[in-house]
């Protein structure tokens, strides 16, 4: 029988909303914002956007890798961190709600570590933001060192290196400095650091069975801090070895990833994933100073070790190094009172428990309905949607499995929270006699429920076919309509993602199906027929993907060796709801003629 991990927790979904209560109890110089647990902001106490005259400094991102991002809140360092679930985005209202709760007449920056969902979350709130009349600049940090370039549209990872640019960038706003010049200094910041981790195990989530992907005698190089497979799987080597493979990746001046040469001021950190004993650390960075000095000829200035940013309770720990001139030095010695930076300054602390209201959005999204009664098109609608929903559901295990081979093992299961949540809205809010808010009504069921890269990406295929729709509003909605609005989803998705046919993501399903529904509808054949027959390509784009080099999301840094044995999760999760949709429409015709 298998169990799933100890952990001293309650409920598996409710681990980030105790952690943040936990975390404002120890440290009154932190507070979160009203909405929560549903926004999950944290920020500093003493900053409110009325009055706040520096630039603010915004970070975040998936929770499980504590400290970071909230540990590092603070005078000097960050003023708001967006918490989202464990490995998920955060989502895009909450980013918003941090932005209007800190930021002042200097504006903001984000620091965004270079993930497709991060990216996609931290950008559209910044666009909604700049919309609002928030000045916003965004810094994207990338410094992995363990995969070769290229990595297709994904690039480089961002790792515990991040964190040195938290401080850089916070130090340079507490000191009053322009939000260009603050911006700028960050950047400067993440092109100067290279990281790269190392793993004996690999993470267990909340409430799920540990994998046991390396075994016993096996070590891991390169993998992410999602648990995401790595560059390589060997056999365990004496840190001394892993320490020394793991400098040469970082500065081998072939991939030229940092730009650091014999001679340079660096600063070095070493950082525990979550399951690594500090002694084990501290004998790391023992090893790794005097390599880079005597073998690389660098002068190596400041060492921190410690946990910065972890992966859950995964044993391994990563290297990060900055090349540092003396303004980089000042930055990182600057005063903070961020509690879980080493070398925090000590001092008074404000009252824990300040009213922070969020600021309300500047409009409001109208409220519906389920109609007492169902128009034919309604009861269509209604089974389609139960159809595609309930595939999703059942397939929650298989996506899961797939994706614990190619990514961070959680697709089923954020999937199964979508695809739930809009099981449940549908009986109360959907007004299924109107297709357009319908739709519009999934997108805010799918924003709420499923967070992740997932949520965002499938929010954005709502919203689309949402606009598409409306817009055809005084009609009735024909089979063209749907295929017009399809079309304008995949569009969107690809804008805003960068991916396309070929990259080995759920559009490599999706496609094929826009393609072939499109070109039946112009050819005449009957709208059933040519559903089901973009059904089928819908299918054979998903399995298609098996054979493809991913390159976008984190199957980008998977090896081909790896994706060859399975699927792309994504692709397989929307030909399941697609196939679903279009047999329940086929039933519900063939029934009622």
């Amino acid at each position: 029988m298998v169990f799933a991990a100890k952990k001293f927790i309650n409920n598996p979904n409710d681990v980030v909303t105790e952690f943040i209560e936990g975390l404002v109890e120890t440290y009154h110089g932190l507070q979160y914002l009203d909405g929560f647990p549903e926004v999950k902001v944290v920020i500093r106490a003493d900053v409110s956007a009325e009055k706040y005259d520096k630039v603010a400094v915004i970070s975040g991102g998936g929770s499980g890798h504590e400290p970071a991002h909230a540990g590092y809140v603070g005078e000097g360092m960050l003023t708001a961190a967006i918490c989202g679930d464990v490995f998920a985005s955060p989502p895009v209202d909450s980013i918003l709600a941090g932005i209007r709760a800190v930021t002042g007449t200097e504006g903001c920056l984000l620091i965004v570590k270079n993930y497709t969902g991060d990216r996609l979350n931290f950008g559209l709130a910044a666009e909604q933001a700049k919309s609002e009349g928030y000045k916003v600049e965004t810094v994207i940090v990338g410094e992995d060192c363990a995969l070769p370039p290229p990595r297709g549209i994904a690039g480089r990872r961002g790792l515990a290196g991040t964190v040195l640019v938290h401080k850089v960038a916070g130090a340079a706003a507490e000191a009053g400095l322009s939000l260009e010049k603050v911006a700028a200094e960050a950047k400067c910041a993440s092109e100067m650091v290279g990281t790269m981790g190392v793993a004996l195990s690999v993470c267990t989530l909340p409430g799920q069975v540990t994998s046991d992907r390396l075994g016993e005698e096996k070590m891991e190089l390169g993998l992410g801090i999602h648990g995401e497979p790595g560059a390589a799987v060997v056999d365990i080597q004496p840190v001394d070895v892993v320490v020394s493979h793991v400098l040469q990746q970082i500065l081998n001046p072939e991939t030229n990833y940092v730009p650091i040469t014999r001679g340079n001021r660096v600063v070095l950190m070493v950082n525990g994933l979550g399951g690594t004993p500090l002694m084990e650390l501290m004998i790391a960075a023992g090893k790794a100073v005097p390599k880079l000095q005597l073998e690389f000829g660098l002068a190596v200035d400041r060492v921190y070790t410690g946990f910065f940013m972890t992966s859950l309770d995964m044993a391994g720990f990563s290297i990060s190094i900055m090349k540092a001139d003396q303004s980089i030095l000042d930055r990182l010695d600057a005063p903070t009172r961020a509690p879980n930076w080493p070398v925090g300054t000590d001092g008074n602390r404000p009252p824990a428990k300040i009213h922070v209201p969020v600021p309300p959005s500047r409009s409001i999204a109208e409220s519906h309905n389920r109609p007492q009664e169902l128009s034919k098109e309604g009861r269509i609608l209604e089974a389609a949607i139960q159809a595609a929903a309930t595939v999703i559901i059942s397939l929650k295990d298989s996506l899961n499995e797939w994706d614990a081979k190619v990514g961070d093992g959680d697709c089923g299961s954020t999937m199964y929270r979508g695809a739930t949540a809009i099981l449940e809205d549908m009986k109360k809010y959907y007004p299924l006699n109107d297709a357009a808010e319908t739709v519009n009504e999934i997108g805010s069921s799918i924003k709420r429920a499923m967070g992740g890269t997932s949520g965002i990406i499938y929010h954005l295929l709502c919203k689309a076919a949402y606009a598409e729709l409306k817009a055809n509003a005084q009609s009735e909605v024909t089979a063209k309509h749907w295929s017009e609005a399809i079309r304008s989803s995949i569009t969107s998705v690809s804008k805003y993602g960068g991916a396309t046919a070929g990259y080995r993501t759920m559009l490599d399903a999706l496609i094929p199906a826009s393609q072939v529904l499109e070109e039946k509808l112009s050819a005449g054949e009957d709208p059933i027929s040519a559903f089901i027959l973009s059904a089928e390509a819908a299918t054979a784009g998903a399995e298609s993907t098996i054979q493809m080099q991913a390159q976008a999301g984190r199957s980008s840094y998977v090896s081909a060796e790896i994706l060859a044995t399975v699927p792309d999760p994504g692709a397989m999760a929307a030909a399941g709801w697609y196939s679903a949709a279009a047999r329940a429409v086929k039933e519900q015709y063939q029934s009622s003629s």
